[in-house]
């Protein structure tokens, strides 16, 4: 299909352009409007209900009252930069320049697109996981560049070795890695990691990973792709307080790498927001110095409320590939005699009150197929919450058969 504009090449690679070119809405307000219209438990968004730590939100407010609301340094204020540096240090052993390695972004969907408008050219291609996170498949179109995709199928998640082998050519730019992996959950294996490195080195591709789940792991560890022999000096890193800090709203995102990549990223970034959250940035900073015990707890807490959501679906008849990161949960509804996941889902706020997004919307057309009959549901929701979700999903199969 032919697009003449930039914007419908986005909106193309994002899913979000019809066969007659028309912009259809998003999966989310579709499935958001339905849920509130009727009044069900919204499990389809990720994002929490309930702000991060208290301690920030005022240091934020102290922030605004003080006169920090004026433009940050582009690259970010130097305190931020610091504090990210040693945060990749502390936990990975990895070691960025806090005055060449690290940018903060508006959010790390920013940081996504300066990184590939910054280094995708016209006809360039770009390699994810399939399913992907919409912005990716937008940001790659926009740049120009072509999409190429490897499925990660069930039960595991992790991506055949022979598929990664063959996608990977002297014709790819970039691989745009998401690890832990929305909307999956799942975390890539050590020598997964290897081999995309290996293959990297090999076809002189770089590497850009999207780590902004990586507090939340569940009785696995989170590797960095640089932290990987080889990678570091063609690896741009990821990451935001939206999720680490459940402060989504503040859009303060982060990327690091080795100084060359950076600068890049850096040069698209000025062009697009300049600089935000002058306010949020110092909170972000105070933040990211927490003990560790602040980010065990966080996942612990979090892997609970994952099991307890995963309890329930189960109990409602669905098979369950339970998580190891992120906050989604990923439900295959065949068991109950439905083969079409999306048309579920536009049907689950009114028949039992709850609300997920199908898998088939982050996918190209033969991994839509493949994703047919499965659901994401985010468990980054309150114990009660996610409590009158499962009791309400335990009428499911009653529904359905009526």
């Amino acid at each position: 299909m032919s697009h003449s504009f930039p914007w419908q090449r986005a909106a193309h690679g994002a899913n979000l352009l019809g066969s007659d070119g028309h912009l259809a809405a998003t999966i989310f307000e579709e499935i958001t409007v339905l849920a509130r219209q009727h009044e069900a438990v919204n499990l389809g968004q990720g994002f929490p209900d309930a702000d991060g730590p208290a301690f920030m939100a005022e240091a934020a407010a102290r922030n605004i009252h003080s006169g920090h609301n004026q433009y940050a340094p582009g690259p970010g204020i130097p305190e931020l930069r610091t504090a990210i540096a040693d945060h990749q240090h502390h936990f990975y052993g990895l070691s960025p320049d806090p005055e060449t390695g690290v940018v903060v972004t508006t959010g790390a969907t920013e940081a996504i697109a300066a990184s590939v408008l910054a280094l995708v050219n016209p006809g360039d291609e770009v390699l994810t996981f399939e399913p992907f996170y919409d912005s990716y498949g937008a940001t790659i179109a926009l740049a120009g560049g072509v999409h190429r995709t490897v499925q990660l199928r069930t039960p595991d998640f992790q991506p055949d070795p022979d598929e990664l082998e063959h996608a990977i050519t002297d014709k790819t730019r970039m691989i745009l890695l998401n690890n832990p992996h929305n909307p999956t959950g799942t975390v890539f294996e050590r020598e997964v990691l290897e081999h995309i490195v290996q293959l990297a080195e090999r076809h002189d591709v770089l590497i850009v990973s999207d780590e902004v789940y990586e507090h939340m792991t569940f009785g696995c560890q989170h590797i960095p792709v640089a932290s990987i022999a080889g990678a570091w000096d063609r690896t741009i890193s990821i990451s935001s307080a939206g999720k680490t800090f459940s402060f989504t709203g503040w859009k303060v995102g982060w990327a690091s790498g080795p100084a060359d990549l950076v600068a890049a990223v850096r040069t698209v970034k000025q062009f697009l927001s300049y600089s935000s959250g002058p306010a949020y940035q110092p909170a972000v900073a105070e933040a990211l110095r927490l003990p560790d015990e602040y980010f065990a707890n966080f996942a612990t807490d979090l892997a609970g409320r994952g099991q307890l959501l995963a309890d329930g679906l189960e109990a409602a008849g669905m098979t369950v590939y339970r998580p190891s990161g992120t906050y989604f949960v990923v439900a295959d509804v065949a068991p109950l005699g439905i083969d079409d996941a999306a048309d579920l889902a536009r049907r689950l706020p009114e028949i039992v009150g709850v609300a997920g997004i199908p898998l088939s919307v982050f996918c190209h057309e033969e991994g839509a197929a493949a994703t047919r009959t499965l659901i994401r549901f985010a468990f980054c929701k309150q114990p009660d919450v996610l409590a009158e979700a499962t009791k309400r999903l335990s009428g499911l199969r009653g529904a359905i058969i009526r």
